[in-house]
C-alpha cells in the first residue's frame, strides 16, 4: 500500500501533507524513500516559495488555481509551496492539511528558507 502522507519541515514547524494521485506524486514519493530531501527555497511573486529538486520528475500539468498549502511541481524540476493563489498549468504533488496563508508565512518567513520533505515525521 502506498504511503499517502509526507511531511514538510521549516525551522521548528512540521506540516503534514497528502500526496496527489498522479505519476508525478508517485515519483516524488519514490524520491523520498531513499532519504529526506532538503531544499533551499526562495520567495517568488509574493505567493510561493520555490526551489530546485535536483532532478526532473514526470509532469501531469493541468490548469490549476492554487490555494495556500498546495505543493506543486513546476517545469518538472522545481517544487513550490503556495501560500497564496495563482493560476497556471501546474502538476500537483500534494496538499498541506489545514494550511492557511498566515500559518505558512509564519513558518516559511520572508526571503530564503531551508525546507525538508520526508516520509517520516521528524521527532
Amino acid at each position: 500500500m502506498k504511503q499517502t502522507n509526507f511531511y514538510i519541515t521549516a525551522g521548528d514547524t512540521t506540516f503534514t501533507a497528502v500526496f496527489a494521485d498522479n505519476s508525478s506524486a508517485d515519483a516524488f514519493r519514490n524520491l523520498l524513500v531513499g532519504a529526506p530531501l532538503t531544499i533551499s527555497m526562495k520567495d517568488y511573486g509574493n505567493f510561493e516559495k520555490v526551489g530546485e529538486i535536483g532532478q526532473t520528475l514526470p509532469t501531469n500539468d493541468e490548469q490549476i488555481t492554487t490555494e495556500p498549502g498546495d505543493v506543486i511541481l513546476y517545469l518538472g524540476s522545481s517544487i513550490t509551496i503556495y501560500y497564496d493563489t495563482n493560476s497556471w498549468n501546474f502538476t500537483r504533488l500534494g496538499k498541506i492539511e489545514n494550511a492557511t496563508k498566515d500559518g505558512l508565512l509564519s513558518a516559511l518567513g520572508k526571503g530564503n528558507v531551508t525546507v525538508t520533505f520526508s516520509l517520516s515525521k521528524p521527532q
